[in-house]
C-alpha cells in the first residue's frame, strides 16, 4: 500500500512552487506563486505560506507526514536556515521552523535545490537505477548533487555536490564567490553568452544575446558560438571528471537551460571527458541529459521527505 503522502515545495528565485506527491512520485496537486524577491523576509515568508495554505485546504492534505524544501541557496539544513543569492531579504532566514508552524507542525526536511533535482533523476528520471551519480543543473548557476551508495548524499548542510565551485582554471577569473576559475564561471548560461560576446560573435537582428541564441549560432556552425560551448564543456568535463575521480560516480546528468543545448554541449563534453576521464575506473562514466523537466525540484524535495523518514513504506529512492 503506497499510501504515503508528503507536501514538497520549490523555492527559487522566480517563483514558489508547491505540491502534494505520493509514494510513486505523482503530484497530485499543486500550487504556486510569484516569489517577492525583493521584498522583505517577511513578505517572502507570507508567498510561502499562501502555497502552503491552498495545498492546506485539499482532503488530500490530512495524508501528508512530512514537507520536503528544496531552496536556492545557500541552504543550512543543520541549522534550518536558507540565504538564497537572489532573495536578498532572507539571509539566514529560519525557514525550516516557520514553514513547519505553517504547515501545522509537519516535520520538515530542506536540501538545496540542486540535490533535489538529484533527488528526482534518481527516483525517476536520467539516473534511475544508478547507484553512484551525479546531477547537475547548468543555467543562470551551475548546481548539483550525488547519489552515492544508492543514496542521496546532500552532506550535513544540504549542500554536497555543488560542483559549480569546483575551480578548474587555476589563474582564471575571479568568480562571485570569492575563488577563481569556477566551473559556473566558465559553464553557466550567462558566461557562455559573455564569453562568445567577447570573442566578437553578434546576436541577431532580434538582440537575443541569451546562451540559447549561441546554441543556436552554434547549431548554424557560427565558430565563436561553438569555440564558447566548448570551452564551458570543457570545464564541466574537468569538473566531472574530478568528482568521478574523487567518489567514483558512473553516470553525470546534466538539467538547467544550458543543458538543453543537445549536441552543441553533448559531443564536445563527451570528446573533453576522454581526455580529463582517463584512470581505468572513470573510463565507463556516461553522460546523459535530465529527463525530469520543470517538476524536478518538487519530485526531489518530496523524495527527500520521503526517504529521509524512518519506517517509510513505498519510496526508495
Amino acid at each position: 500500500m503506497h499510501t504515503d503522502l508528503v507536501a514538497a515545495l520549490d523555492i527559487g528565485g522566480t517563483k514558489i512552487a508547491g505540491a502534494l506527491v505520493d509514494g510513486h512520485g505523482r503530484i497530485l496537486l499543486r500550487a504556486q506563486r510569484p516569489t517577492p524577491a525583493k521584498e522583505d523576509g517577511g513578505t517572502v515568508m507570507r508567498a510561502v505560506e499562501d502555497v502552503i495554505g491552498e495545498l492546506a485546504v485539499s482532503p488530500l492534505w490530512s495524508r501528508a507526514t512530512a514537507l520536503g524544501i528544496g531552496s536556492a541557496g545557500p541552504v543550512d539544513a543543520s541549522a534550518g536556515t536558507v540565504s538564497p543569492v537572489n532573495v536578498p531579504g532572507w539571509r539566514g532566514y529560519p525557514l525550516v521552523e516557520r514553514a513547519s508552524e505553517a504547515a501545522g507542525g509537519l516535520p520538515v526536511e530542506l536540501i538545496g535545490d540542486g540535490v533535489a533535482i538529484t533527488a528526482a533523476e534518481h527516483w525517476q528520471g536520467a539516473a534511475r537505477g544508478h547507484d553512484n551519480a551525479l546531477c547537475m543543473v547548468v543555467s543562470t548557476g551551475v548546481g548539483g548533487g550525488l547519489v552515492l551508495n544508492g543514496q542521496l548524499h546532500a552532506g550535513p548542510t544540504g549542500n554536497a555536490g555543488h560542483i559549480g565551485h569546483i575551480s578548474v582554471d587555476l589563474d582564471g577569473d575571479l568568480c562571485p564567490c570569492g575563488s577563481r576559475g569556477c566551473v559556473e564561471r566558465i559553464a553557466s548560461g550567462p558566461n557562455i553568452a559573455r564569453r562568445a560576446l567577447e570573442e566578437g560573435w553578434r546576436p541577431g537582428p532580434g538582440g537575443d544575446a541569451s546562451a540559447a541564441a549561441v546554441a543556436e549560432a552554434a547549431r548554424a556552425g557560427d565558430p565563436v558560438a561553438v569555440a564558447s560551448f566548448e570551452r564551458a564543456a570543457q570545464a564541466l568535463a574537468a569538473g566531472i571528471a574530478a568528482t568521478a575521480t574523487l567518489v567514483e560516480i558512473d553516470i553525470a546528468v546534466i538539467g538547467g537551460g544550458v543543458g538543453k543545448a543537445g549536441d552543441v554541449l553533448f559531443a564536445p563534453l563527451r570528446r573533453a571527458l576522454d581526455d580529463y576521464a582517463t584512470l581505468s575506473f572513470v573510463r565507463r562514466l556516461t553522460v546523459a541529459p535530465a529527463l525530469m523537466g520543470t517538476d524536478a525540484g518538487l519530485v526531489g524535495a518530496a523524495a527527500a521527505a520521503l526517504t529521509r523518514r524512518p519506517r517509510t513504506a513505498g519510496a526508495h529512492v
